[in-house]
């Protein structure tokens, strides 16, 4: 059986996310256009969103999957410096504030290989067709 494009798609094993570090960043289509989406541990949860900031459509990261502000509690956009909270994208200080992220959905599960982060893909977030 072939995998269809709303099939859950492995992230990274659950291990390589560590809370308040660094994000994991994959490829994908978003709107008929390429984009990004990412994955962070917070609260020992895992949350993924579009890389997309609320106030200027830019990535969030200024080194790629460097998401957090120094003190691992929130995501920063580094060009003008908006802060979210990591478990509900919402923006809570800089030029967005109200404004919020893009969820994607996102499970970990147990696999053959050990604990993984998996996303779900939906109708407008899709994994690049290979």
């Amino acid at each position: 059986m072939s995998a269809t494009a709303n099939d859950p798609v492995r992230v990274c094993a659950a291990e390589e996310l560590l809370e308040g570090g660094l994000g994991h960043r994959l490829d994908v289509t978003y709107a008929g256009g390429d984009a990004v989406v990412f994955f962070v541990r917070y609260g020992g949860e895992v949350f993924g969103y579009l890389n997309r900031c609320a106030h200027v459509p830019m990535e969030l990261d200024w080194v790629e999957g460097q998401f957090f502000e120094s003190s691992g509690l929130y995501l920063m956009c580094a060009t003008h410096g908006a802060i979210y909270e990591p478990d509900t994208g919402k923006c809570v200080g800089g030029p967005c504030r109200g404004g919020r992220l893009r969820p994607v959905r996102v499970e970990e599960r147990d696999t053959p290989e050990g604990r993984a982060v998996f996303w779900l893909p939906d109708e407008d977030l899709r994994p690049h067709q290979n």
